[in-house]
């Protein structure tokens, strides 16, 4: 497949960079995104906007989505108005980067088909700082033909893409990576909270133990933003709490039970009731933090609480 244009939906934290790279790689962009001045920077570069997602794919080769929540998946893709798909041209493959239900990726995926179109469903991970610097991973469901043919678009994005299988098996694969997160999250606070009040170097705490059995993407990245009291989303509590909110539902149809998937959900919800829905993820330390710990110096809330 020879891939000139591609179509790009959705230009926040995560789809802006990873357009940007493509628009570099010498990819005709065609681009939308609800709030047209997040994609000035592109247009100046040369990418083309369009006003809707439908015009956006038109001609393209392969039409890519990242946006927020399965609602906003099912509208950009399957909306008899404005859906991209209604746009593409037979061939085309599109790409849902977004985290969502593995449910709707089917139900595209057969929309599409019957209408000459092909759809993957390849959630992403890496974060903020993987969008930025290409070092996305890419976990991809669907036909391995279409997978294969977009291997030259991966590459730009990140260095692996991984091919899970059927359609849907690529959301399955991000909720397992969003499930070790959720747990790493809680791990990483809980170490800053026990250098802190043993007096230790924080900073070089955390330094040193990213080299060895204790490292995670968590400390690693979100660690020195809890240092500096850091707590810009690189990824909102609001769109985490929608991704264990997925894993949780694929829990509940399996007979599955996660209890530290539980808690996280639990401690996320409780933060965003309280106002903190758009602070990235690692404001899950808010919950240790001086100014929300009772006198006793213990946690907000307990796993007992929860």
């Amino acid at each position: 497949m020879d891939i000139k244009k591609i179509g790009f939906i959705g230009l926040g934290v995560m789809g802006a960079p990873m357009a940007g790279h493509l628009l570099k790689a010498g990819y005709e962009m065609h681009i939308y995104t609800r709030t047209k001045a997040k994609a000035l920077e592109l247009i100046e570069q040369g990418a083309k906007w369009f006003d809707s997602p439908f015009e956006c794919a038109q001609d393209c080769d392969v039409v890519i989505s990242i946006v927020g929540f399965p609602e906003d998946v099912r509208q950009v893709w399957m909306s008899p108005i404005n859906g991209a798909i209604k746009g593409m041209k037979k061939g085309a493959i599109g790409v849902d980067m977004t985290t969502s239900l593995p449910d709707l990726a089917v139900e595209i995926y057969n929309f599409a088909k019957a209408r000459g179109v092909h759809i993957l469903d390849c959630p992403v991970t890496g974060g903020d700082i993987g969008a930025k610097n290409a070092t996305l991973t890419m976990l991809c469901g669907g036909d391995k033909e279409d997978f294969e043919a977009l291997a030259p678009v991966f590459k730009v994005l990140g260095p692996r893409a991984e091919h899970f299988g059927p359609i849907g098996n690529g959301q399955l694969a991000k909720a397992c990576n969003q499930i070790a997160v959720a747990s790493s999250m809680f791990s990483t606070c809980e170490c800053i909270v026990f250098a802190k009040r043993m007096g230790l170097d924080v900073e070089q705490t955390i330094n040193t133990l990213q080299g060895g059995a204790a490292g995670s993407f968590s400390l690693k990245s979100y660690g020195p933003r809890i240092i500096k009291g850091d707590f810009a989303p690189g990824f909102k509590i609001a769109h985490f709490i929608k991704d264990l909110d997925i894993a949780l539902k694929v829990c509940s149809h399996k007979g599955i039970s996660l209890p530290g998937v539980d808690l996280a959900r639990k401690a996320y919800g409780m933060l965003k009731d309280m106002g903190h829905g758009e602070l990235g993820t690692q404001a899950l330390y808010l919950f240790y933090s001086s100014s929300m710990m009772p006198d006793s110096g213990e946690p907000l809330v307990s796993a007992d609480q929860m």
